[in-house]
């Protein structure tokens, strides 16, 4: 018989029983070890760190800095409006989306519900303008132009209008003095998006979502100076949303202004006159395809020959900059960036490329000089050049016979260059090159500045074109295939091209180089790159990086940073060329091409002494681009118009009606001092602050 007692449980099951009920007790100590630790311990701590969860904050928008001219005249500032917001935030929260806070705030707005709600949709790649592109926990402006009415209604009934707003707040103008809109200068603003704020988080200028950050211009170019530091308040809040104490205030600061270089008077000019130019242009009719100009587009650029700074640059068609502010229709952006209007927003100026046609000639005289030829050596102008069978003519057919280079710049005589060019051609081992060859011609473009940026302080600028032989095989690679497929022996025009560029489009050909010379075929330049080289001649070789930011001054008027123009270069030519090329471009506003525009129309060139040099180049499918690049001991202005017919025919009358306001120039050809606009030494500089701005300039001795 067995002694165990008749307990019912056996030793095992007992001894689980006590195991497990020392691991309960074990495991409950370890958790009130830990609740001790992080309630009574660190419990302080811990308790900050869930109010910092918690936290809001309140971002008072820095106001932007102005942009003003030389003079001090306001060419971008701020003014206050009324600004209604929605927030899309609050909005999702509601079960219809806030379609019916959307739809009466529409009635109070007199707007549609549409477009109301097409100003708060998020864009995307799929989603047209007028969309938000800044972030979407950002209230969001629908209209800036609320009245006082509005907005009462708004803040009065505001258990009608969860999630809406309706506040003075500062908005960016752009005031348009004289009627210069300046609008590609200037640029434009938009929201930042969560992908510009994320990329600037860890620098010195973090982005907030509230800001408005410009896009392009002066706008961009500066924006960080101008934009100025959003002051941020933030609020400790509880789990119920109540403000249970401010953790940290990061105290804003108001935008620096930037002085320009430009001269909002002459800016005005120069606008109405390019837009007159190319009406003009279209009045005229083009015998080579029987119809009018349509003189699409223009440029013109002014600029101080001794100092690089930009006076006026205009560009057209143009905009008006104010349509970006507060949020832009969809009417308005598909104007601003249809083919349609024909891409106001680009600033041709500094991104229109076109064949610079005669302008050119100062290049390939001064690369003839380089590679041996005689300046006043007898050069024969003829009517025509032939290269094996085919025939490049001058201009309308003109003969004048055994020439210097001077007046075969006076004329614009196409053969002389033809020839000259085609000898080097023929030197450098023509279409099967020597080693090293010299290709003169192709390297002085490159020495003065073509083929890359001016660097002038403006976005986008682009390069324009040499078309060197190292282009040419690149260019060749990459189409070659498309040339291939495309072309045809013996078929049409543009057939038989892509025939021929599949073969040996990586040739320097014969014809390639003649139309070179004369700044036609491949060769692209813009209006600002041909500026530099005109001022440089003009004062005396020294190429410059363009400016047209003169001074960036701090909100307190306390500190001024200068922006001085860099030298780039000097000419390639020596001091001898240099003075004949100047007497020949003389010779073009006296005896030349452009004497109808000057001397022959009561230009005082005595006490004003003009240079000038007309172009007029051929494009492929299109009519010829007009040209006219000047200069005075001051000034150069270069105007292009595409499509507008002969340099001095469109152009000319534009270009001389700019200096008749610069020098204060009457119909009589006599010269009224108190009508020139020539930059006079001011006293003080009206409208930049009135907090010490105008002392700090006397200080430093600025002066516009």
């Amino acid at each position: 018989m067995s002694n165990i007692p008749e307990t019912g449980r056996t030793p095992r099951v007992t001894i689980r029983l006590v195991a497990i009920q020392i691991l309960v007790f074990s495991l409950m100590l370890t958790l009130g070890g830990r609740l001790w630790y992080l309630q009574i311990r660190n419990g302080e701590e811990y308790a900050e760190k869930a109010a910092g969860n918690h936290v809001q904050q309140v971002v008072q928008p820095a106001v932007r800095g102005a942009i003003l001219d030389a003079r001090g005249v306001p060419l971008a500032d701020n003014e206050t409006r009324l600004v209604v917001s929605a927030s899309r935030t609050e909005l999702m929260k509601m079960d219809d989306g806030g379609k019916a806070v959307l739809t009466r705030l529409a009635d109070v707005l007199d707007m549609t519900y549409k477009e109301v709600s097409e100003k708060i949709r998020l864009c995307d790649a799929e989603t047209p303008q007028p969309c938000w592109n800044g972030s979407p926990y950002q209230p969001i402006p629908v209209t800036d132009e609320a009245t006082t009415q509005q907005a009462l209604q708004i803040r009065e009934r505001q258990e009608d209008f969860p999630g809406i707003t309706a506040e003075p707040v500062a908005v960016r103008r752009y005031p348009a003095p004289y009627g210069a809109r300046t609008a590609q200068v200037l640029g434009y603003l938009s929201p930042v998006t969560d992908e510009e704020i994320a990329q600037t988080k860890d620098t010195d200028s973090p982005l907030l979502s509230s800001d408005q950050i410009g896009r392009s211009g002066l706008e961009r170019q500066y924006d960080t100076a101008l934009r100025g530091d959003a002051g941020v308040t933030r609020y400790k809040v509880d789990n119920l949303g109540r403000v249970i104490g401010e953790a940290e205030n990061d105290k804003g600061e108001p935008g620096s202004s930037l002085v320009t270089s430009i001269d909002a008077r002459v800016q005005a000019i120069a606008e109405k006159e390019l837009v007159k130019a190319m009406k003009e242009a279209r009045k005229q009719h083009d015998r080579n395809t029987n119809r009018n100009y349509e003189a699409d587009a223009g440029a013109v650029v002014v600029m101080e020959a001794k100092t690089g700074r930009i006076v006026a640059m205009a560009s057209a068609p143009d905009y008006d900059p104010n349509a970006w502010v507060g949020g832009i229709s969809a009417k308005d952006y598909a104007r601003l960036t249809g083919k349609k209007s024909n891409y106001p927003l680009l600033n041709r100026a500094i991104q229109g490329q076109a064949a610079p046609g005669s302008i050119f000639k100062v290049i390939p005289t001064a690369a003839a000089v380089k590679a041996g030829y005689d300046f006043d050596g007898r050069y024969n102008c003829s009517s025509s050049y032939s290269i094996g069978g085919q025939v490049f003519k001058n201009f309308e057919s003109q003969n004048h016979g055994m020439i210097d280079l001077g007046r075969a710049l006076e004329v614009s005589c196409d053969t002389v260059y033809y020839a000259l060019a085609h000898q080097e051609w023929k030197k450098d081992g023509g279409a099967k090159p020597k080693k090293n060859p010299d290709d003169w011609f192709y390297k002085m473009a490159h020495e003065f500045g073509l083929g890359k940026r001016t660097g002038i302080d403006l976005p986008n600028e682009v390069t324009g074109r040499v078309p060197d032989r190292k282009w040419k095989q690149e260019y060749w690679e990459a189409n070659k295939d498309a040339w291939c497929k495309y072309g045809k022996k013996g078929g049409d025009y543009v057939e038989q091209i892509a025939y021929e560029n599949c073969l040996e489009g990586n040739r320097l050909r014969a014809g390639d180089s003649v139309n070179y010379s004369i700044g036609q075929g491949d060769t692209l330049v813009t209006p600002i790159q041909m500026a530099v080289v005109y001022a440089a001649l003009s004062n005396g070789g020294t190429m410059y990086e363009p400016t047209v930011g003169k001074a960036v001054i701090s909100p307190d008027g306390k500190s001024v940073e200068e922006i001085e123009p860099e030298k780039r270069g000097r000419l390639p030519m020596d001091a001898k060329t240099l003075r004949q090329t100047d007497k020949a471009l003389e010779g073009v506003a006296t005896r030349g091409t452009a004497a109808w525009r000057f001397a022959d129309t009561g230009w005082p060139q005595k006490e004003i002494p003009m240079h000038a040099k007309t172009g007029t180049a051929e494009v492929y499918g299109k009519q010829t681009t007009s040209w006219f690049a000047t200069y005075t001991d001051e000034y150069a202005i270069v105007m292009t118009i595409s499509q507008g017919g002969t340099g001095s025919g469109a152009s000319g009358p534009a270009v001389r009606a700019i200096y008749d306001a610069l020098y204060g120039v009457g119909e009589d050809g006599k010269i009224d001092k108190r009508k020139a606009l020539l930059p006079k030494p001011q006293k003080k500089l009206p409208g930049i602050n009135p907090d010490g701005t105008i002392e700090a300039l006397r200080q430093k001795g600025f002066k516009p």
